[in-house]
């Protein structure tokens, strides 16, 4: 595994530049997006999703699957530690967002009712993430995740 700082966003400022209003309100306001009407919810391709601001590698296809929740669901990062945990208390609940290392984006949250064995689910955002497809990864410069798919 490379070193995972190369990720780290030097100027936040122009990355913010490219975002639509939209991917600002939730990557950095901690929005969310309806269910069943965003980009990733129901994505079947092989490959992984990253940082909108960042590209650090947060989750693989492999790891996705259909919560009926209508948002990217997930049972692990690709990376434990790209992913950040908070309290969150908004909404009248207590839940735990995630948000990326490097890229310091809101993702969405994490619930303790997914499938075993760690029975988490990891509930997305698709407007925080970017879909690099397996067929792109190596151009991309994710050549180094392949390995994932090779079972």
């Amino acid at each position: 595994m490379k070193d995972l700082k190369k990720y780290e966003v030097k100027n936040r400022k122009d990355r913010l530049k490219h975002l639509s209003e939209r991917q600002v309100e939730i990557t950095q306001n901690s929005g969310t997006e309806h269910p069943f009407d965003n980009e990733f919810w129901d994505e079947k391709r092989e490959g992984i999703y990253v940082d909108l601001l960042s590209g650090e590698p947060l989750f693989s296809s492999l790891d996705k699957y259909d919560a009926g929740c209508g948002w990217p669901s997930f049972t692990k990062p690709i990376h434990r530690e790209l992913i950040i945990e908070k309290r969150d208390f908004h909404h009248f609940m207590v839940r735990t967002e995630v948000r990326s290392r490097y890229g310091d984006a809101h993702l969405g949250h994490v619930f303790p009712d997914g499938p075993q064995p760690a029975g988490l689910r990891y509930c997305i955002n698709s407007t925080s993430l970017r879909f690099i497809p397996k067929e792109e990864m190596e151009v991309k410069g994710y050549g180094e995740y392949l390995h994932l798919f090779h079972t």
